[in-house]
């Protein structure tokens, strides 16, 4: 078997290449885990799909559905349906990839899988949407169920989409069922749901910054990349936790704080409000921020103690790792998936190794695996109060959350430490790497996926 698709697909080629380079010592000692790594590039199932919908004019459209259900040996297919014009399988490839792998951090009984179509919300009525999402789901929910595959929301899927796609399966299939996580809490809906990633990349964050300097956010000065629900949440746990964010963004450019107050939670609220309707960042105005259109934030900063990329993949180039180490970060941590580079990744882990320099702990890298585990984390809290037809409260699934994410932490942090040489740092993108793998290749070798 070919090591590539026939056709390129470059985001999934990335993805599968970044967690290759980390197993190596793994390999060394078990060489047998190769086969099971081929074994598991290879999705179980793709679904591709066309789906017709009628626009307000009454003209009939046509977009490209997808769901890759890429492996179940932990337990239904997990993962998120991403609407955007980007859309394609290379792409949903790598996200269920990755999904994999997250979700087997977590430790909960999911497996991993990604879904969505090139379909473009934006300047699309309400009415545009729904029929929209009915139509999608009209051949969707022929290879979804609760015991089977259980998508969520992801970019271009909030609560309003969950909500129309949630009744359209049960229209047609005439069932109740957790079928959807990220639903309205009065049909099934988990709390604190829509913050669960935000939160928990603070939380997972919190781990770092205690274990490599013994400190809290307190004052703590936060770059964060994107605007909407997890840069939106993380922004306002950091400052709840005493942190300082200094700059939020979106497609069309960035906001940079003017003071070392930084973005106010009033400011958050906003943006939040904005992003309901498709705005963009450029329509606020502010005295607490200065507006730079085409231009991401992390190269505007002198001083900067965390970096939270939370937009989309690839968002953090070489150059601008560049111009994080020069600013003195500490931490960097991945809200959004593979939200840096190979390259950017590379000089982390280049500067990780150099240990401490000056009593200074060096940069810490938190990959997207681990760090943005707590959305999926709470869909599969969603799906367990589902099973039970009951749900908890805000502080218990919080509390499950919070506890989740130091688990995904410690888990993390021990595997790293067995391939650390001494004195250097663990590294966390190989410690989620080799231990989300193994527990992958251990429940597929025991099910007879592999031999």
């Amino acid at each position: 078997m070919s090591n590539h698709s026939v056709v390129s697909e470059p985001e999934f080629e990335q993805a599968v290449h970044e967690i290759e380079s980390t197993l190596g010592p793994l390999f060394e000692q078990r060489p047998e885990l190769k086969a099971a790594f081929k074994i598991l590039q290879i999705p179980e199932r793709v679904i591709q799909f066309r789906v017709v919908w009628e626009d307000d004019k009454g003209v009939a459209q046509v977009n490209r559905g997808f769901r890759v259900q890429f492996n179940s040996a932990l337990g239904p297919y997990k993962g998120g349906l991403r609407l955007h014009p980007s859309v394609n399988l290379s792409i949903l490839k790598f996200l269920g990839f990755e999904q994999i792998f997250k979700n087997a951090l977590t430790s909960l009984h999911m497996g991993g899988g990604k879904g969505g179509s090139d379909f473009d919300p934006k300047g699309k009525s309400d009415n545009e949407i729904r029929k929209f999402c009915y139509a999608f789901m009209r051949e969707l929910s022929r290879h979804i169920g609760p015991d089977t595959d259980v998508p969520a929301g992801d970019i271009g899927v909030g609560g309003r989409e969950i909500g129309y796609l949630f009744g359209a399966y049960k229209a047609y299939r005439n069932e109740w069922a957790g079928i959807l996580t990220g639903k309205g809490y009065d049909f099934g809906g988990s709390k604190i749901r829509p913050e669960a990633t935000g939160y928990g990349l603070v939380y997972y964050v919190s781990h770092m910054i205690k274990e490599a300097r013994g400190e809290d956010w307190k004052g703590k000065t936060v770059a964060i990349s994107g605007s909407g629900n997890v840069a939106q949440y993380a922004a306002l746990k950091i400052i709840e936790l005493g942190g300082i964010v200094v700059s939020l963004s979106d497609s069309k450019g960035s906001i940079i704080a003017t003071s070392d107050k930084g973005i106010s939670p009033a400011t958050i609220d906003k943006i939040a409000a904005l992003k309901l309707k498709f705005g963009a960042l450029a329509d606020l105005d502010s005295s607490e921020f200065k507006y730079l259109p085409g231009t991401r934030p992390w190269t505007h900063f002198k001083s900067l103690d965390v970096a939270l990329p939370c937009a989309t993949q690839n968002e953090v180039s070489g150059e601008e790792a560049t111009a994080l180490v020069a600013a003195g970060v500490g931490f960097v941590a991945e809200g959004s998936n593979m939200g840096c580079t190979k390259e950017a990744i590379d000089i982390f882990e280049a500067e990780r190794v150099k240990g401490f320099v000056n009593g200074k702990s060096p940069i810490w890298y938190g990959p997207g695996k681990a760090a943005n585990c707590g959305g999926v984390a709470v869909s599969g809290l969603e799906m367990a109060q589902n099973s039970a037809r009951l749900q908890w409260s805000e502080e218990e699934v919080d509390a499950k959350l919070a506890n989740i994410m130091l688990n995904c932490y410690n888990t993390c942090f021990e595997t790293a430490k067995k391939y650390t040489k001494e004195g250097e740092f663990p590294s966390l993108v190989q410690g989620a790497n080799i231990a989300g793998f193994l527990k992958v290749a251990t429940a597929s070798h025991n099910q007879g996926d592999w031999w």
